[in-house]
């Protein structure tokens, strides 16, 4: 299966989006698909070979899993590469824009459970929801 690519673009500077989007404290706050679910607990050593590991669970605690994976490349404010559990590969990318803005690109290969379509549209609720909690912060 093709990677799948999604992006937003962010009003705010890529210095703040990058820590929002790696520092544990501001990950419970937006790792989530909607407002029925939750992140309780996130841990990260941004390094390469350094492992993280988000819980994302539904508020009423129905059902709950652990989001894993190691780093293969970070290029601070840029770029972070890593591999899940499973063996597929993530891309983030973070371009600096000349307005003060900054697009996130991700790339992921999609797990074969699921649709494409409907991983995109989780993937995707989950940055549009970041895009919002960094803008409002």
């Amino acid at each position: 299966m093709d990677p799948v690519k999604i992006d937003i673009t962010i009003l705010s500077p890529v210095e703040k989006v990058w820590d929002y989007f790696n520092a544990p404290r501001h990950i419970t706050k937006w790792n989530f698909a909607d407002e029925s679910w939750q992140c309780p607990a996130s841990e990260n050593d941004l390094r390469v070979g350094g492992k993280f590991k988000t819980r994302m669970e539904a508020k009423d605690k129905s059902f709950g899993f652990d989001f894993e994976g190691i780093y293969d490349e970070i290029i601070p404010n840029e770029k972070i590469k890593y591999h899940l559990e499973d063996g597929r590969k993530v891309e983030v990318v973070f371009d600096k824009l000349d307005d003060g803005t900054t697009k996130v690109t991700e790339i992921f290969d999609p797990e074969k459970q699921n649709s494409v379509e409907m991983q995109r549209e989780g993937w995707y609720a989950i940055l549009n929801n970041f895009h919002k909690y960094v803008e409002s912060h």
